[in-house]
């Protein structure tokens, strides 16, 4: 990649405790510490726990034996369980969070939906909208008014600013959810604007939700959201068509590491996946062929 070096603060790594963290999450923490190592970034670790219904603590603790076994490194954030639930779980957070959906609220952007999955899943149209259902209604989501946004400008990694409509199924999403939680959407943005990161490493399967982050953080008024990076790396695949789903499977790395298989050849089998025949001992030599080979901005958009 002949991007130019430009030095950040802080990048990354956010794994989401509902599941086993799998190869393609290596994947992605070697080229986030590779970019780190690269730019002189600081990595955070960073752990999304709102999605209450799914989050276990076997997952969170699976983060931690993770990095460790692979040697991972990272800067600021917890270091082990007992820190994460202490001082580090979004629930530390929710304060902020209600701050920003209150914002909204008051400003008019958002309104209230009552529609189920069902619904939505049968290309059932909603007219939640036009029904102007209160915003205080129970068991209703709240969704931003993406109508008449302006388009996002995007950062790109490789220098350049992608302009991007927000795609069919952004339109007016989800930002507080029915359980009351705030959404992926709104906890991601309200984070990385609160721990000050400048450089967004995730895979090319996010790029919707960057655009939507970033038409969120203009109704926030939060203008600064423009100047982070974003570098979307491709996914590491099951089979074509098929990328890698958290699980007890063979390619988490819990199974790897039960089985008997060192940190090792665990990177030399994500360099296999990937095509690569050098031999890849770890984070660093993987990230830095990987950050080199494959392609990433231009498959977003």
């Amino acid at each position: 990649m002949s991007s130019p070096i430009i030095n950040f603060a802080k990048t990354r790594i956010a794994p989401t405790p509902s599941g086993f963290l799998h190869l393609g999450n290596v994947l992605s923490f070697a080229i986030t510490a590779a970019l780190a190592e690269k730019t002189g970034a600081k990595i955070l670790l960073r752990i999304d726990d709102l999605d209450r219904a799914r989050t276990n603590k076997l997952y969170v603790h699976d983060i931690f034996d993770t990095l460790n076994f692979l040697e991972i490194p990272w800067d600021e954030g917890p270091r082990s369980v007992k820190d994460f639930e202490d001082g580090y779980s979004q629930i530390h957070r929710m304060a902020i969070y209600h701050s920003a959906l209150q914002l909204l609220a008051g400003e008019g952007k958002v309104f209230a939906c009552t529609c189920s999955r069902r619904q939505l899943a049968n290309d059932e149209p909603c007219t939640c909208f036009k029904r102007q259902i209160p915003l205080t209604r129970e068991n209703a989501s709240w969704r931003l008014i993406t109508a008449n946004r302006p388009v996002p400008a995007v950062k790109s990694f490789d220098g350049n600013v992608i302009h991007a409509a927000l795609p069919t199924e952004m339109h007016d999403f989800i930002v507080k959810k029915k359980d009351g939680f705030p959404a992926y959407q709104l906890t991601s943005l309200i984070d990385d604007l609160f721990y000050g990161v400048d450089l967004v490493v995730r895979g090319e399967d996010l790029w919707a939700s960057t655009l939507a982050q970033h038409q969120l953080a203009s109704a926030l008024g939060e203008d600064n959201f423009g100047d982070v990076t974003f570098y979307h790396h491709p996914l590491l695949m099951e089979t074509p068509g098929k990328k890698l789903s958290k699980s007890a499977g063979a390619t988490s790395i819990k199974y790897l590491r039960e089985s008997g298989e060192k940190a090792a050849a665990v990177y030399q089998l994500i360099a296999s996946m990937l095509g690569i025949k050098e031999t890849v001992v770890n984070w660093r030599k993987l990230g830095e062929i990987a950050v080199n080979r494959i392609p990433g901005q231009q498959n977003v958009h």
